[in-house]
């Protein structure tokens, strides 16, 4: 038997792979983060399979339950928010159980800050606008930071950034990246993306903190912070080369 990473996705149950439901529907174990995930998707759980709340656990703890379920001769689905390539701990996770022999594998799945983009229909990558997205995340009560992964440095950039785990420091944020983005640059918060509870608040550099203040916004909500958010055409925007009719002449005359 083996340990099954999964990713949930944001939250929502018609948001998984296919693969993701026909793993839950075989496993014997599933452990799942509950403070991020909308309760429906464990339903689809098998009847009778064993459901482990990992919010209030440590790694040690969770590691232990999936390799004794797996000495079991059980299946198991650890269930990560979003996709586990993106703070899911699963290089932790994945290091203890290959120290205990179990094998495992990694399926993946909606990413939060794509269904963040897909909650207020923006693309992130807009032609001569912004081509790149930088996702990160800051430090309060949490790992430090790499010293080359300073928020300055990434906005310096002007890409479109998503910042992860970082709703209850808004206002900080916002004022180290007023001088890079300006204060009327467009910032877009999606709490609980595909969820029931879903919340969008629109705002700008200079408001979106007193917005997520009066939301009481505190945790599962991802910021979106560049000039690709914005609902107006910007003047800058050119439309995509990969479409465009210079490029398919060109093609059909090379033919």
């Amino acid at each position: 038997m083996s340990v099954h990473f999964v990713g949930a996705g944001p939250g929502a149950a018609d948001l998984i792979t296919l693969r993701a439901a026909a793993l839950l529907s075989t496993a014997d174990v599933v452990l799942y983060p509950g403070t991020y995930l909308d309760a429906e998707v464990l339903s689809h759980c098998r009847a009778g399979a064993r459901r482990v709340d990992t919010q209030e656990l440590d790694l040690d703890r969770i590691t232990a339950t999936m390799v004794e379920a797996h000495a079991a001769g059980l299946d198991v689905v650890r269930l990560t928010s979003g996709d586990p390539s993106l703070y899911s701990a699963l290089h932790e996770q994945t290091r203890r159980l290959d120290a205990a022999g179990v094998p495992w594998d990694v399926t993946p799945g909606v990413p939060a800050y794509a269904a963040a983009a897909a909650t207020v229909g923006r693309e992130l990558t807009v032609p001569l606008v912004a081509q790149s997205v930088v996702l990160t995340r800051t430090q309060a009560r949490s790992t430090a930071m790499p010293e080359t992964e300073s928020l300055a440095a990434f906005a310096a950039t002007g890409a479109t950034l998503v910042l992860h785990l970082a709703i209850t420091r808004t206002a900080a944020l916002m004022a180290e990246l007023t001088p890079f983005y300006g204060a009327t640059c467009p910032v877009v918060v999606v709490s609980r993306a595909s969820q029931p509870e879903e919340l969008v608040l629109r705002g700008t550099v200079a408001t979106v903190a007193g917005l997520v203040e009066e939301a009481g916004l505190r945790q599962a909500a991802v910021i979106l912070v560049g000039p690709a958010l914005a609902t107006a055409v910007d003047p800058r925007a050119a439309e995509s080369y990969l479409y465009s009719p210079v490029r398919l002449a060109r093609k059909e005359r090379l033919r």
